[in-house]
């Protein structure tokens, strides 16, 4: 079997790629699962790395569930309920946690179809772009399932709870043009210029000071179900972090002597 993920570094930009483009990237296999974590875990301890990308090798993003694999009752998809119901919060499950609770920016660069749990991969980073070829379909009910890995809750956050269901009931696909007018993708470019695009938005997000990203993310992720006053206790806290560092008075001082700034990440 290929490396199941392949990782490259472009300076404090990393790239995540799923390396299994026969099956479509599939995302539901143990050696996947714990590829990326991995990725994901290497990069967040990783003061260096302020920004990481997510795309899929060959023609597909992701196809989510391995679909032979639910037809022979095998790996993930094996035994009964008590086999399945942990295989699922220790397997792909994982996949979201660790993307939710990594504190390095990310985008999804989709380079095709993301389907299924594909379609939920791309939810779980922060920003996404689309090549003008991708498909997203959240088409769990077309196997007979639910949304296993938290698309439940991704979907209704990005494009509002009457698309989401209209999705998520129908399991339809919708074109990389509909995705844009319902904001799941903050833009659609030639599939030529998926990663550059991709990584220049990388470049404009790197820029910036890398505790200031980290911690806005994280203010970000907590304002989804934090309360205002809550939320505006943890913002004070953390801007009274920010003031102290190194990076804000250069920052400050760049932007008086109308240089660009230096950051250090101190």
């Amino acid at each position: 079997m290929n490396e199941p993920v392949l990782v490259k570094r472009h300076g404090a930009i990393v790239v995540w790629t799923l390396n299994n483009p026969s099956a479509r990237n599939p995302i539901s296999e143990p050696e996947t699962i714990e590829a990326l974590e991995a990725a994901i875990a290497t990069a967040e301890a990783d003061p260096e790395v302020r920004v990481a990308i997510l795309t899929g090798a060959g023609p597909a993003f992701s196809s989510g569930g391995n679909i032979k694999h639910m037809r022979d009752r095998a790996g993930m998809f094996g035994g009964g309920p008590a086999d399945l119901r942990p295989g699922y919060r220790h397997g792909i499950q994982r996949i979201p946690k660790a993307l939710y609770d990594c504190e390095i920016p990310t985008i999804a660069a989709v380079n095709g179809p993301a389907i299924g749990a594909g379609c939920d991969l791309a939810l779980m980073c922060d920003m996404r772009i689309a090549a003008d070829k991708a498909v997203f379909a959240e088409s769990f009910v077309k196997v007979g399932l639910i949304p296993g890995d938290g698309g439940a809750w991704l979907l209704p956050r990005a494009i509002g709870m009457a698309r989401a269901s209209e999705m998520a009931f129908t399991g339809d696909a919708i074109d990389a043009a509909t995705a844009l007018e319902w904001g799941l993708v903050s833009r659609v470019v030639p599939g030529e210029e998926l990663l550059a695009t991709a990584l220049a938005l990388a470049a404009r997000v790197a820029v910036n000071p890398p505790h200031v990203l980290r911690m806005t993310k994280r203010l970000i992720r907590e304002g989804q179900h934090q309360r205002l006053e809550s939320l505006l206790e943890l913002s004070a806290a953390m801007q009274a972090i920010a003031h102290t560092t190194e990076d804000h008075h250069e920052a400050v001082a760049a932007m008086l002597d109308k240089r660009p700034p230096r950051f250090t990440g101190r």
